[in-house]
């Protein structure tokens, strides 16, 4: 019982810790995006990608009214916009102020997560679907000249669903456990997008 409970305190410590790494994204992993493995490795190395996907199935579970299907809408739009935005980006396309975006989604999330607002399905959706995008034009953008980008983006893809997956799964243990746990955690993503969003402007 002590290590189960452990579990989800080791993990919340990790995503508590995350301002301490906190670095600009662009250029983050060197324009070194090749290859499935590299994409799949970038969002857990990066710290502005794992603290939003960890914080979006976090915060679904959080503020679900139920186990299925709450649970999943936010994740899936987020993933779903995500793989959109990157194909925008190898397309060429640009939107404006790119980073302060990408820091704005960890002011947001995080503050879901310390409150666990809860939203409509539709709601959710959109909102975690506009940040996905300009997380996935970011990738797109940088992409567009490299060789193996499908593959690099089909990894990061696979990695996002898993940290939505994290996410959920420490939400749904905590979410009638413990209440100071999550606040922490989602005060840490808060940190992490005002230290990202100072950096960006």
């Amino acid at each position: 019982m002590r290590i189960h409970r452990s579990i989800p305190t080791v993990l919340l410590a990790a995503v508590a810790a995350l301002p301490l790494a906190a670095s600009a994204h662009t250029g983050v992993d060197g324009g070194m995006h090749h290859g499935f493995v590299t994409g799949f490795m970038h969002p857990l190395t990066g710290a502005d990608h794992l603290a939003a996907m960890v914080a979006v199935g976090l915060w679904s579970a959080l503020a679900a009214r139920r186990a299925w299907p709450d649970l999943l809408w936010a994740p899936l739009a987020f993933a779903g916009m995500l793989l959109a935005g990157a194909l925008a980006g190898l397309a060429g396309v640009q939107l404006p102020a790119v980073e302060p975006m990408i820091a704005a989604s960890l002011l947001v999330l995080g503050l879901l997560v310390v409150t666990r607002v809860r939203l409509p399905a539709v709601a959710a959706m959109a909102l975690v679907g506009v940040f996905a995008v300009f997380h996935g034009v970011a990738h797109g953008y940088e992409l567009a000249s490299e060789q193996g980008a499908a593959l690099t983006l089909a990894g990061m893809v696979c990695a996002t669903v898993l940290l939505h997956a994290a996410g959920i799964a420490i939400g749904w243990a905590l979410r009638n456990a413990n209440a100071w746990l999550p606040r922490v955690a989602g005060a840490a993503v808060v940190g992490l997008g005002a230290t990202l969003l100072a950096q960006a402007i």
